[in-house]
């Protein structure tokens, strides 16, 4: 059976088929920018950061996001661009600017570094629009949905890339997202993640590529070998095609990714590449491992991974599978610290972690699903800051403040009370009364009818409750502008700011919160 039929079979399942296994929602909480989870070869080299210490803007429109770009005060300034809401072709336009390259049909990070680009609020989707990386570094890109990219037919956008890497690339964090096509080349899709001409220190991490040919390259060509130090771990790959990935030259470390339905191949080790494959899983798939469709062997080391209705060629020209048996031909070394979940649980953590929109979850090596946690996991080299950035507040001190608290002479409202409780008891100065959202996220506010000087909050979590907050963000009702983030509930300080209405947003949490009592003070 042929490719072509072979994925179109695959694919009458697939829709479904995904979002059972993945679970991905339509309407999402909210995600904020962290750093913390930066894991793998991005972790090497200083370090990966993005736009940490930078302002934080909103973006509903590609347009929105390049001229967020354009205007900074350098190309390095650090920056978090956060959006929502479907970008294409029709509200992406090139922006001009000494801070940006960008261009109108795509998504462009170009000569630039120190960026973070986050997906919020009802989600993002980059709708037949790639995202391109060239000659930059220190990026992260998370949270986000990219589909249905062509290289041709229309509209075109980056060669067909969902996200492709090129020129001199370094220090990609690309976390939680869902890569998505809907055919192969005969369609007019490409690789849904490349990388090329000297990309180095990426990690791809609980994220979805699903329905395409091709799921990404490290090297364009056989000569095009100085990519490499990339690691990918609990992914999903289904109903893909070939090159999960494809590698030529350099070192992938491969960890802990859940791979369906590979109809032709899968890893792709040629032209004296090196995976250290650990603890994946693979399922009704073909030819998972080996080199193929050329002469120039690559290597592979290999242990835990369970292979589950995988079927072997016979070895030919164009086919050098590793199994029936796979061993390892090399070894690899790995300079990060990681943990293996077992092979056993893959199915099961990546279904639960792994995509756009699923709170930003993440493993503990145990098989089991956990918020992530504040602060870098590696020691990254100092990147510069902006002035404007916003104060991160991980863990608020819990001692009660002193000073007159501004909210009991305002009012309040918020984005959505649970029955029974109200905006107004969160100032009424009792302990038992609360409000709650219409679920485990939301936002309340506290405004006045005149600007007023607040440089601190405290948010008191009702009896039985404490502790059920997460991740969480202040911000200037005025202007968007973020004033702090962080998790866990208590006092939150940030730089003093004269506002009619400053709101608590709610991002994650392990229950539905119980907000007895939300304080504002001057100082």
């Amino acid at each position: 059976m042929n490719r072509k039929v072979l994925w179109r079979l695959a694919a009458t399942v697939a829709t479904t088929t995904v979002a059972a296994a993945v679970g991905v929602a339509l309407s999402v909480p909210q995600a904020s920018a962290a750093t913390g989870g930066v894991t793998g070869f991005a972790t090497q080299n200083g370090g990966t950061t993005g736009g940490a210490g930078g302002a934080t803007v909103r973006a509903t429109s590609g347009t929105a996001i390049h001229t967020a770009l354009c205007t900074r005060a350098s190309s390095s300034t650090p920056i978090i661009i956060q959006v929502e809401g479907t970008i294409n072709h029709g509200n992406t336009t090139k922006v001009s600017g000494s801070s940006c390259n960008t261009a109108a049909d795509k998504i462009e990070l170009k000569e630039i570094s120190n960026v973070t680009i986050i997906g919020v609020g009802g989600g993002a989707i980059f709708d037949q629009l790639g995202i391109h990386i060239r000659d930059s570094n220190n990026i992260i890109i998370q949270n986000v949905t990219v589909r249905n990219v062509k290289k041709s037919g229309s509209p075109l956008s980056n060669g067909g890339d969902a996200i492709g890497m090129e020129s001199t690339v370094r220090n990609v964090w690309v976390d939680h997202v869902n890569l998505q096509a809907s055919g192969g080349e005969a369609e007019g899709y490409d690789g849904l993640f490349d990388m090329k001409d000297d990309t180095r220190y990426v990690t791809l991490s609980y994220s979805t590529l699903t329905n395409s040919g091709r799921g990404g390259l490290i090297g364009s060509s056989e000569t095009d070998t100085g990519n490499g130090f990339i690691t990918f771990h609990h992914n999903l790959y289904q109903n893909i095609d070939s090159r999960t990935p494809l590698l030529r030259g350099g070192i992938a470390h491969i960890y802990n990714n859940y791979y369906v339905s590979l109809n032709e191949s899968g890893i792709n080790s040629r032209a004296g590449a090196k995976a250290k494959v650990d603890n994946n899983y693979f399922k009704n798939s073909i030819d998972v491992l080996g080199t193929f469709y050329t002469d120039a062997a690559g290597y592979w080391q290999v242990s835990g991974n369970i292979f589950d209705n995988v079927t072997w060629s016979a070895h030919d020209s164009d086919h050098n599978p590793a199994g029936p048996n796979p061993v390892s031909n090399t070894t690899v070394s790995i300079p990060y610290a990681y943990t293996l979940d077992p092979a056993s649980c893959v199915p099961s953590v990546v279904a639960a972690t792994a995509g756009a929109n699923k709170g930003l979850q993440v493993s503990n090596g145990s098989c089991v699903p956990t918020s992530p946690t504040a602060g870098p996991s590696s020691s990254p080299s100092p990147r510069p800051s902006a002035s404007t950035s916003p104060t991160s507040s991980p863990s608020p001190t819990p001692s009660q403040p002193s000073g007159t608290n501004l909210s009991l002479s305002g009012d309040s409202d918020g984005s959505s009370k649970a029955s029974g409780t109200s905006y107004g008891n969160v100032r009424d100065g009792s302990m038992t009364t609360y409000w709650s959202p219409a679920g485990t996220t939301g936002s309340i506010s506290i405004k006045w009818s005149t600007a007023t000087r607040v440089a601190k909050i405290n948010i008191r979590e009702a009896s039985g409750a404490v502790g059920l907050i997460g991740n969480w963000r202040v911000i200037n009702a005025d202007t968007g502008a973020v004033l702090a983030t962080g998790n866990r509930a208590g006092v939150v300080s940030f730089t003093a700011t004269s506002l009619k209405k400053i709101t608590f947003e709610i991002t994650s949490a392990s229950g539905t919160p119980k907000v007895a009592e939300y304080e504002t003070y001057a100082s």
